[in-house]
């Protein structure tokens, strides 16, 4: 079984998280931050691949689960994009001035972008798979206007349980919604002064493909790509796409 490090988020709450540390200590190359998705962990396959050639690589790499999430402490239920955003700038910071490439999927797509809006030049790069910007309002609540389940237990029960492709129905609350409306990034979109890169698969049902291009077309970058794979899902964990993936990363954080 993996042993993590854990680091407290809050009192009574602590995260896991796994860094490797270049074997030289006044290696400053750029560095990788993984920020995983909506109910997934960073045991998953693209997480995974990424920790392993950073490791052979000899480069700084993060990744960790946010609370409610994989081998972190914390229900999930209790989770909002204002508690995740705060422990992903924790994580952030342990890079301390190291320049970072933030390589975000679904959500961690989405968190990735809003880290780089608080901290505009901080950041070396964006690789994003699917981002999910703007996700309780441009995807969440029009699912749920359109299923009359899924409105009475929100507004019965503050908690509607999804289902889900990958595994057992998870749950949606009341709370994670209205707290989205505090991050909403595309009415304003955004500009950026790093390089940004979107890998998103033409096949995805969970955040259309329409929607990445929207983000992209939002975004303000002078070094912006939207890349299109050819019957790619939502999760992108393919050989191929994995391949991708780290080609952008490793092409943002070339000196």
């Amino acid at each position: 079984m993996l042993q993590f490090e854990m680091m407290e988020a809050r009192p009574g709450i602590r995260i896991a998280l796994e860094r490797h540390e270049p074997r030289h200590p006044d290696d400053r190359k750029p560095g990788f931050l993984w920020l995983g998705g909506f109910n997934s962990d960073m045991t998953g396959t693209k997480a995974t691949r990424l920790m392993d050639w950073a490791q052979a690589a000899d480069r700084f790499f993060i990744r960790f689960d946010y609370s409610g999430h994989g081998a972190s402490e914390g229900r999930f239920e209790e989770g909002t994009l204002s508690l995740w955003l705060t422990e992903a700038r924790m994580v952030l910071a342990l890079a301390r001035d190291r320049p970072m490439i933030l390589v975000g999927s679904s959500m961690g797509g989405y968190l990735a972008l809003l880290l780089a809006r608080e901290s505009p030049g901080s950041i070396k790069g964006l690789v994003l798979v699917a981002p999910a910007a703007d996700m309780t309002e441009a995807l969440m609540e029009p699912e749920i206007a359109a299923n009359a389940e899924a409105l009475g237990a929100i507004a019965r029960d503050g908690v509607w349980l999804r289902p889900s492709l990958y595994g057992e129905p998870y749950p949606i609350t009341r709370t994670l919604i209205e707290d989205g409306r505090q991050h909403l990034l595309l009415p304003q979109g955004l500009d950026l002064a790093c390089p940004l890169r979107i890998l998103h698969g033409d096949r995805d049902p969970d955040v259309p493909w329409q929607h990445g291009r929207k983000t992209f077309d939002a975004i303000r970058s002078p070094d912006a790509q939207f890349i299109l794979i050819k019957d790619g899902d939502h999760r992108l964990s393919r050989d191929q796409d994995i391949l991708a993936i780290r080609r952008a990363a490793e092409e943002l954080a070339a000196d």
